[in-house]
This record gives structure tokens, sequence and C-alpha cells, in this order.
């Protein structure tokens, strides 16, 4: 396993960060594991020199969060041996205040998620969307309290306009309060978007990027037709793929699959190899349900895709509209 620096911070991750929204469960993931199955693959994560674990509050609303903490504090001797991120902003109750990005929430949000992660403190505390509603001079400064209260290592943001993030970023810097040192931005071979802004932000700036949905929620996989039907229990029960993606990316799909078929290699290899290849990428955001689907993870970061590979699961890109900040 390689071991990078997060942008210009000091602190260290491994080049794959386990995403460990594949754990929970409830009616909306019905494919999230629970305790009992997660732990070994988790544990193979481990084994393989994993040490980046990435939740947040809302995912299976709260469940993931409470796994994470009980399998890492299973799993690691120390605290300090791995680096855990979660993120607020989501709703996590009914009321006006239980949900975005104000000095109220963010504070609650904080003390909830470490209870449930069973800790401390995070090693990066991410704002998982963008807050319409709060000023963001209100936001950073709930953060830098937040990091100089001892409960957050650094600080990260999710999806949102280049221009957003610039603008917190200054605001943080103007006032003296800690600013943002990743991106988790959308980002994988069919929407490449982030290229036009984000990616060049991050790179100038020194912010590392962490790609979420690297194989398209499964869509470079394979695990989806063309009709939309999935073949798994996951790709079938994910509503949010088809708001994100559309029977025309399949082009891309089938350029990796004859990559794919060409270098005798699973497709996921192909389309994760070639985020690895990218420019400021730190550490994709891989989800895992199956051993399978780590070690595809892990064969990605040997493999060397040659010009014409690159060439062919690039050429049939299309524009996409902006998707994924909400």
């Amino acid at each position: 396993m390689d071991y990078v620096r997060l942008g210009d911070s000091g602190l260290k991750v491994s080049r794959i960060c386990l995403g460990m929204m594949s754990f929970g469960g409830g009616p909306t993931r019905v494919w999230a594991l629970g305790d009992e199955a997660a732990e070994p693959i988790v544990a193979q994560a481990v084994e393989a020199g994993i040490t980046f674990f990435d939740t947040a509050d809302t995912y299976s609303d709260g469940l993931s969060e409470e796994i994470t903490g009980r399998l890492l504090a299973r799993l690691f001797p120390r605290r300090d041996d791995y680096v855990l991120a979660t993120k607020v902003y989501n709703p996590m109750g009914e009321g006006p205040n239980d949900r975005g990005l104000s000095r109220k929430h963010i504070l609650s949000g904080i003390d909830a998620s470490l209870r449930r992660l069973g800790t401390d403190f995070v090693d990066l505390y991410q704002i998982h969307r963008w807050d319409y509603e709060t000023p963001i001079e209100e936001t950073m400064r709930a953060l830098h309290d937040v990091v100089q209260s001892g409960k957050a290592r650094y600080l990260g943001a999710s999806s949102m306009h280049a221009w957003q993030f610039a603008k917190a970023q200054e605001v943080a810097r103007a006032n003296g309060w800690t600013p943002f040192v990743s991106m988790q931005n959308h980002y994988n071979l069919i929407y490449r978007e982030e290229e036009r802004e984000m990616i060049p932000l991050c790179i100038d700036q020194g912010i590392g990027v962490l790609p979420w949905s690297p194989l398209a929620r499964g869509l470079l996989t394979g695990t989806r037709d063309r009709g939309g039907q999935g073949k798994t229990v996951r790709s079938a029960n994910d509503p949010l793929a088809g708001s994100l993606y559309s029977a025309e990316d399949f082009a891309v799909v089938d350029a990796v699959r004859v990559v794919a078929e060409k270098r005798e290699l699973p497709m996921a290899q192909v389309a994760l190899a070639w985020l690895f290849s990218r420019a400021g990428v730190t550490a994709p955001i891989v989800g895992a349900t199956k051993p399978a689907h780590l070690q595809d993870a892990l064969a990605a970061m040997e493999v060397t895709l040659t010009d014409e590979d690159l060439s062919t699961v690039e050429a049939p890109y299309r524009p996409h509209p902006v998707i994924g900040h909400s």
C-alpha cells in the first residue's frame, strides 16, 4: 500500500479510502451490510494496509458510523493507526435545525457523530454539501471551533461549485480560521466535469482530491444494462444512479469493456486504474460489499494503462450538466 499526503497537509493517508456507506442497513439501503458481514471486508482492507475510512452521519441514519466505530476499534490496536473521516449537513431529524451547516447543527452534529463512532475525535470532518441558507462565515467559524476543541484534526468539503469552495477557503484564511485540506467530489470516467474548474483549483491550492463514486455506482463494472435493470442487489436498489447517469453513458462503459477484454482484466480495475492516473487525485473512495470489490481496487493500483488504452476509454466522453451537488 502506498501512503500519500492529503493535499499540502502533513496528514498521510492510504492511496485507497474505504467508503463505509456500504455498511449499515435500513429500507433505503437494503444492500448495506451489518456488523457481522462487514467485518471480514474491513479486516481485508486493514490487512492490505488501508488506513483511511470515510463515513457520514446520514449513512443509514447513523448506523454506518456506529458500525465503523466498532469495527475499527476491534481491528486496530491504536486510535492513531487509522484516519477516520465523517461528514455533516444532511437531515438527522425532523426539526428545522437538524440539518444544514449552521453553528447549531455543526456543533451538535460533531458531538453526535463522536458518540456513534465511539471516539474522542475524527481526523477529517467534512461538510457534505453547500448550505445556501447559512452564511459561509458562520459555517467556517463553527468548523474552526470544532478543530480548536480537539474534536477534529482537519477539515474537508464535498461536492460544490469551485467558486463556492474558493469563497469558503478565502473566508477561512482572511479570518485566521482553519481552511479545508480536501475535496470529496463526484469524479469518474463517465462524469469528468470536475476537470473544468474544481480539480485545477485543488491542484493549484494543494487540496487533496477524494473522488466519490469512482465506478459510477457500479455502471463502469457492467452491473447495469441499457434498460436500466440492475444485475446485483445494489444496482437494483439504487435510485440515485438513475439521476446521475443515463443510457448515453454506456458508450464509455463499452469502451472500458473493450480495454478490459484486451488486457484480460476486470472492468473495475481498468476504470480505477484510469482514476489513479489522474492529476490531483489522492485517494478514491471505494465501496465494497464483497471481497472481490476490494481486491479489484487493490489490484488497480498496479495497473498501468497505455496511451492507446487511455485514448479508448476517454474518447466516448460526453459533457454532462453539473450533477451531484445536492
